[in-house]
C-alpha cells in the first residue's frame, strides 16, 4: 500500500528521518544532516527547529577550529520523555523506567499471585505507580511497553501457551487503567526492537535476534524493520520440531527446540545427570568451566542442535548478524562455539556472526522500546489507550 503524500505524512517522514539520522551516528551539524538526508536546507532547518521546540532536540556547544567557528552540532535529548517497560513473566514482572534511549533510569521486579490477565493487569498499573516516583523532574512518561510470551497482534494476546491465555486484550485492559498509551508485543519481538534502535543491530538492515532463556526464539529484523508475520506468530523457532521423541513442550507437542535446549531444560538434564534436583544455571557452569566432561558435552549438544536449526533460519533469511540474548548467554562460549560450528556446516552461504548482547534488565528494555519507537518510526502502530469520558 502506497503511502499518502500529503503535508502530514512529509512532516512526519522528515522528522524520523532526521531522528534516526541522529540516533545512528549522534550530534551532527544542520549542514551535514542536510547533506547526507538530500534534505533542502530550508526543509531541514525547520525539522530541527520544530524538534528543538519541542524538547526532543538540543544543541550543543559549537567549538573553534582553524577555519573560524565550527557549526553547532545537535543531539537527540534522549531524557527529555521517559517510558515504561514491563516484562512479564509466570510469577512475576521485571520493570524498568526508562529514557527514549531505553538507558535503564530506575528497575525493579514485583511479584504476581498468578499470570491471570487480572493479576497481570494489576502488577503492570502497581509498577508504573512505582516508577512514576523515579522520574526526574520535568520528564514525563510518554508510554508503557509490555513484553510478555506468546502470540501477540494489535495488543491482543491471541495464545500464549506459557499464561493459559487466549484472546486477551491485554493492551486496552491496561491502558484503561492508565493516562498513558500501551503497547505489548511478544518478548522476542520487544528484544529485536531494541537491538535495531539502540543496539548491535542499529547499522544493520537483516538481523536475526536469537533468545534462549525459559523459551528459544528468533525474530527476523528485515530492512530494518521487526517482522511480525501475517498473525504475529513469526520466531517461533523453539516450537520447531527438533526430536519428535522428545520431550512434552508447553505447546503440547513433544521434542520442540525449546523443549530440548532451553535454559530450563538444559538445567534440568543437568539435575538428571548428577542426582542434584537442586542445581542451577550457575551449578552447570562452573561444572563446564573446571573441565566436567558431562557438562561441556550438555552444552556442547545444545548449541550443535540450536544451531542447526538456527541454519534454516539463516539459509531463509540470510542474516548479516545474529543477536543472542536470554538467560543462556551466561554459558558463553561452551554454548555459542558448538553453534558456530553447526552454523558453518549447515548455513549455504558464509554464516552470520554470532555476537551476546544481554544485561538482567534486557527483556524489560526491550519492552519499554516498544513505546520509544514511536519517536523513531513514523509508520509505527498506536497505542492502547485510555478510554475518555463522553
Amino acid at each position: 500500500m502506497g503511502l499518502k503524500g500529503d503535508q502530514g505524512t512529509s512532516r512526519a517522514m522528515n522528522r524520523r528521518l532526521v531522528l534516526n539520522l541522529l540516533r545512528a551516528n549522534g550530534p551532527l551539524s544542520r549542514a551535514e544532516m542536510a547533506g547526507i538526508t538530500g534534505l533542502s536546507p530550508a526543509t531541514l532547518t525547520f525539522v530541527v527547529s520544530d524538534l528543538l521546540a519541542e524538547n526532543v532536540l538540543i544543541e550543543g556547544k559549537s567549538t573553534i577550529g582553524a577555519a573560524g567557528r565550527r557549526p553547532v552540532p545537535v543531539e537527540i535529548n534522549y531524557g527529555s520523555r521517559l517510558a515504561v517497560g514491563l516484562k512479564l513473566m509466570v510469577g512475576s514482572i521485571d520493570c524498568v523506567l526508562t529514557d527514549l534511549a531505553t538507558t535503564t533510569l530506575h528497575a525493579t521486579r514485583i511479584e504476581v499471585a498468578d499470570q491471570s490477565p487480572e493479576s497481570m493487569v494489576a502488577g503492570c498499573v502497581d509498577a508504573v505507580a512505582y516508577l512514576s516516583k523515579f522520574a526526574p523532574q520535568g520528564a514525563q512518561i510518554t508510554g508503557v511497553g509490555v513484553a510478555m510470551p506468546g502470540i501477540v497482534q494489535a495488543g491482543i494476546c491471541h495464545r500464549s501457551f506459557r499464561f493459559g491465555w487466549s484472546d486477551v486484550p491485554i493492551a486496552s485492559m491496561i491502558a484503561e487503567r492508565l493516562h498513558v498509551p500501551v503497547w505489548v508485543d511478544d518478548d522476542i519481538n520487544a528484544f529485536a526492537l531494541a537491538q535495531q534502535l539502540f543496539g548491535l543491530g542499529r547499522h544493520h538492515r537483516t538481523v536475526g535476534a536469537l533468545a534462549i532463556g525459559v523459551g528459544i526464539s528468533c525474530a527476523a529484523i528485515i530492512d530494518g524493520n521487526v517482522h511480525h508475520g501475517a498473525h504475529g506468530s513469526a520466531g517461533k523457532l523453539g516450537h520447531i520440531t527438533f526430536d519428535p521423541q522428545g520431550p512434552l513442550c508447553e505447546c503440547g507437542r513433544a521434542g520442540c527446540l525449546q523443549a530440548m535446549f532451553s535454559e530450563p531444560a538444559m538445567v534440568e538434564e543437568w539435575r538428571t545427570l548428577t542426582g542434584n534436583p537442586g542445581a542451577v544455571r550457575q551449578d552447570l557452569l562452573a561444572a563446564a568451566e573446571v573441565g566436567d566432561a558431562a557438562a561441556i558435552d550438555l552444552l556442547g549438544r545444545a548449541g550443535a542442535g540450536i544451531g542447526q536449526t538456527l541454519a534454516a533460519f539463516c539459509n531463509i533469511v540470510d542474516p548479516e548478524l545474529i543477536v543472542v540474548g536470554g538467560e543462556a548467554v551466561s554459558f558463553g562460549d561452551f554454548l555459542f562455539d558448538p553453534m558456530r560450528r553447526t552454523l558453518a556446516k549447515h548455513c549455504t552461504w558464509t554464516p552470520p556472526k554470532v555476537e551476546p548482547h544481554w544485561a538482567d534488565d534486557s527483556w524489560a528494555r526491550g519492552a519499554a522500546a516498544l513505546a520509544t519507537q514511536q519517536l523513531f518510526d513514523f509508520e509505527a502502530s498506536d497505542g492502547a489507550m485510555r478510554a475518555l469520558p463522553v
